[in-house]
């Protein structure tokens, strides 16, 4: 396995037409995936996005208005934030979990732990979503609420 030592970047590439960050945003694809920073799908660009799957890998790329906008395009499907970027939260806490007990689980268990967690949740939220008519971002959180309300239920912390 060969190992780079040196940072590489793409800027420069004589191979390839540069594009800006606003160009990238609005280019045809399939699935657009906004990953490194929060607010970048705008109510100046969320009309010009040209994809069948936005899948929010950063906290927060899309603001409240774009969120408008894109309800109104039944074409785009959203996969929220919150679930989209979910799995870094759950390692975290299988980690967290594993180093209390002391019992270490291999890649291929954690990854399939995930994979049932993140699976479900998807499920769960589309069918949601489905059945309320509700946008997914809305389902994901409506959904989340309810379990932390249960959850101070089952606790005795709500009537």
């Amino acid at each position: 396995m060969a190992v780079c030592t040196t940072a590489q970047t793409v800027i420069g590439f004589s191979e390839a037409e540069s594009i800006t960050n606003e160009q990238l945003l609005v280019t045809p694809c399939d699935i657009l995936v906004p990953a490194a920073m929060e607010r970048q799908i705008t109510e100046a660009n969320a009309a010009k996005i040209q994809c069948r799957i936005l899948a929010e890998a950063a906290n927060g790329p899309t603001t409240p208005a774009a969120d408008l906008i894109l309800q109104k395009r039944p074409e785009i499907f959203i996969i929220p934030d919150v679930l989209c970027n979910a799995g870094g939260v759950i390692v975290s806490y299988f980690e967290w979990v594993q180093d209390l007990q002391s019992f270490f689980w291999t890649e291929s268990e954690v990854v399939d732990k995930l994979f049932r967690i993140l699976e479900g949740a998807y499920v769960q939220i589309l069918n949601l979503s489905r059945k309320e008519n509700l946008p997914m971002r809305v389902a994901a959180l409506s959904l989340g609420i309810r379990r932390v309300q249960e959850a101070k239920r089952m606790r005795g912390l709500f009537p």
